[in-house]
């Protein structure tokens, strides 16, 4: 399951600050990790319940090739604000050209523009990763990311009801997509 956490566009003291997308390297794990967990910790974003360590993602870098599934880091100020992966939506040849987007953001740096930036970077450079489709699985609830995916044009492509356990709560999985 992809899990995304989005907010609304930057704001002016945002606009100042220089953003910079690149590939993740191993030295940014403890980061992406820190940022993944306090994810975890709200129940808005992923299905994993409990923490994760940077051991247990080690390999999680070597899963992902920068000319087909990147993972990339945004920085800002200097610091990690936000993460995005793209990965193979399903196994199967016909997919392909499908990737499942998935995009966190530090709780410092939300509502800056930094999961915008991230996923209008993935949606321009799509075609160059032979992607034609990009489909994010996110909870219903989480209103933030559906709003923000629904500006940059993606749309519903399904509602997978109560398929979620969030402690004793059943939630909704909205699956959106957009063609590129």
């Amino acid at each position: 399951m992809s899990a995304i956490i989005a907010h609304d566009p930057p704001s002016k003291s945002a606009a100042k600050e220089e953003m910079k997308i690149r590939d993740a390297v191993e030295a940014d794990l403890p980061d992406i990790i820190r940022i993944y967990n306090a994810a975890i910790a709200t129940r808005m974003a992923t299905a994993q319940l409990e923490s994760v360590t940077v051991e247990t993602r080690r390999n999680r870098l070597k899963d992902h090739s920068p000319d087909r599934h990147p993972f990339w880091v945004l920085e800002a100020g200097g610091q990690i604000a936000g993460w995005l992966t793209l990965k193979s939506f399903l196994p199967r040849c016909a997919y392909r050209g499908a990737a499942e987007v998935s995009v966190y953001v530090d709780e410092e740096f939300r509502r800056r523009g930094v999961a915008r930036t991230l996923l209008e970077e993935a949606i321009s450079r799509a075609p160059s990763l032979q992607i034609t489709a990009m489909v994010g699985l996110i909870f219903a609830h989480n209103e933030p990311s559906l709003k923000l995916f629904k500006q940059l044009g993606f749309e519903k492509w399904g509602l997978l009801p109560r398929i979620a356990r969030l402690d004793d709560n059943e939630r909704d999985l909205t699956i959106v997509g957009r063609h590129v």
